[in-house]
């Protein structure tokens, strides 16, 4: 169950991604063409196909069962209550199911339900061998043992068609979140205008020194005498 489920679940993500995906077509044609080839690599077959033959089987040998011939008792009570069971899916509710998985064999959302009917059908044949093994004569056990390992092989070969079908798909999101996430960067970084080159500081110009002015005394040095005036000549 827990693998029908993941199966499922990754059945309806793909759904939700095709809106995407169909929108970014043009600009995706690697990703579209890796896709189609896939596509072209696996086709599944329809499940009527698979099934039809040992579904017809399990309806002809449950039919022709002679109930009357086996011991009395619970174990041939609950044999007419498996029998009515398995009459009553194969004459009801599998039809409907079988059609609609025929019609989109690609789809796991429509052969998921089938798959589950055809699993339910399988351990109710299961029950009805057991049964037989205690009570019925031996013909009918024959009968009922080859059927079961018939209907046995069709439900595997389903079941590793559906997962083969989940791989394909998985790897169709991955190469689509792949595309989108790609044309992301790539708009992202058409829609950023560059930065602007940055010009460098202009230098800061050198002070220049005043010349003393002519006429003012130089004053002297810390710690030099100063000089006595000069006296005027007689």
């Amino acid at each position: 169950m827990r693998i029908f489920n993941a199966i499922l679940m990754a059945s309806a993500f793909f759904q939700l991604m095709l809106p995407g995906g169909a929108q970014t077509a043009p600009a995706a044609a690697p990703a579209a063409s890796s896709t189609a080839g896939a596509n072209t690599a696996f086709r599944p077959s329809a499940p009527s196909d698979i099934l039809r033959r040992s579904l017809d089987e399990v309806q002809q040998t449950v039919g022709a069962l002679k109930l009357d011939k086996w011991k009395r008792g619970t174990v041939r009570d609950e044999a007419q209550t498996n029998v009515d069971a398995i009459q009553r899916d194969m004459q009801g509710t599998l039809p409907s199911l079988l059609k609609e998985a025929d019609s989109a064999p690609s789809s796991l959302s429509k052969v998921l339900p089938l798959s589950r009917n055809v699993d339910a059908l399988y351990d109710v044949l299961v029950h009805l061998v057991e049964g037989s093994r205690v009570s019925a004569p031996g013909d009918q056990v024959g009968a009922l043992q080859a059927t079961l390992a018939d209907l046995e092989k069709a439900r595997v070969r389903l079941g590793n068609q559906l997962v083969q079908t989940a791989v394909v798909q998985e790897k169709q999101i991955v190469d689509l979140r792949t595309t989108v996430q790609t044309q992301a960067a790539s708009l992202k970084a058409a829609a950023t205008p560059p930065p602007a080159p940055k010009c460098p500081a202009p230098p800061t110009p050198a002070k220049k020194r005043r010349p003393a002015a002519k006429g003012t005394a130089t004053k002297p040095a810390a710690g030099t005498p100063a000089k006595p005036p000069a006296k005027p000549q007689q």
